[in-house]
């Protein structure tokens, strides 16, 4: 039993127009690919006065007790927010590959889908590894969700197929992608941050295609109440990724009052607005695929996505 149930791939013109992007697909990540473990400069000595991510992008940044921070204090929290991130990020990478390894399952080998979807595995492989080794040469100990949301996340990455599977896919990849595209440019950003930034917005663009075209063709003729229920499910697993982010332990690692921080963060509308703006293009989307109904657009409004 899945969350949402399979349906018949796409009429032949369809599939082929399928295969030919992901053979696009394929060529570019032949083309461009990175290996952290060369691209990044792990020995580097970190500057103690760079921030973790532009300090816009701080979940307090804009409140009176960001004015009230010292810079070090600034420093230390910005390391740990991209430090618990980059947790989360891992945590959904390890469900991505789970997800995208079921769903070819006993698929055909020779199609391009099938060896770009191996490729995305590969990539995101490589992309927690080097979240991981990013995390330690920063000094910071692994951030985890909550506990409900372990075991949330363990039945999504078991049941969920089809359209849902590759809307989680789509909705972690793009609320990542804006961020990443401010902190690889970054001028008072540790370089390590940048630069492992920098790999996963180039190689995450050619899996947020793919995630796109495949949603495509799963929902194509799928009827309003498997959208509803679509739709649904995809809001209910932004909603436990976007709420995982930032760890509430980032503000006691900074030595900050935690209570007073989490209540500014909770209440401050410069980061809320930035979530908006990052997630604006993911939102059109899944409007035009019929998956923003009034239900999963109030889980998004929790999270500022909307």
């Amino acid at each position: 039993m899945t969350l949402v149930e399979s349906h018949p791939r796409t009429a032949p013109a369809s599939g082929a127009d399928q295969r030919d992007a992901s053979q696009r697909l394929l060529d570019s990540s032949a083309a461009l690919s990175y290996d952290p473990a060369v691209e990044v400069d792990w020995d580097a000595d970190l500057d103690p006065t760079h921030f973790g991510l532009n300090p816009e992008w701080s979940t307090l940044y804009g409140t009176r007790l960001w004015d009230e921070m010292t810079h070090q204090q600034r420093v230390t929290l910005t390391r740990h927010e991209v430090a618990s991130i980059m947790s989360t990020g891992i945590w959904f990478e390890m469900i991505l590959q789970q997800m995208v390894l079921r769903d070819q399952y006993c698929t055909d080998y020779a199609t391009s889908d099938f060896q770009f979807a191996l490729t995305e595995i590969a990539d995101e492989c490589r992309h927690s590894i080097m979240f991981a080794r990013a995390c330690s040469k920063m000094g910071i100990p692994a951030y985890f969700p909550t506990r409900s949301s372990i075991a949330l996340g363990r039945g999504f990455k078991a049941l969920a197929s089809a359209e849902v599977a590759y809307g989680g896919i789509l909705v972690a990849e793009e609320v990542l992608d804006v961020m990443q595209r401010d902190w690889m440019r970054g001028e008072q950003v540790l370089p390590i941050v940048r630069t492992t930034s920098k790999i996963h917005v180039v190689e995450e663009s050619r899996h947020m295609k793919f995630a796109r075209q495949e949603m495509r063709e799963r929902i194509e003729g799928a009827s309003p109440a498997r959208r509803r229920t679509s739709a649904l499910v995809i809001a209910i697993a932004a909603h436990l990724i976007v709420s995982n982010m930032v760890n509430d332990g980032v503000y006691a690692a900074a030595g900050l009052d935690p209570e007073r921080a989490l209540a500014e963060a909770r209440a401050n509308e410069h980061h809320h607005t930035l979530m908006r703006s990052s997630c604006a293009h993911l939102m059109e989307f899944l409007d035009e695929l019929g998956l923003l109904t009034r239900p999963a657009l109030r889980l998004y409004q929790r999270v500022s996505m909307v």
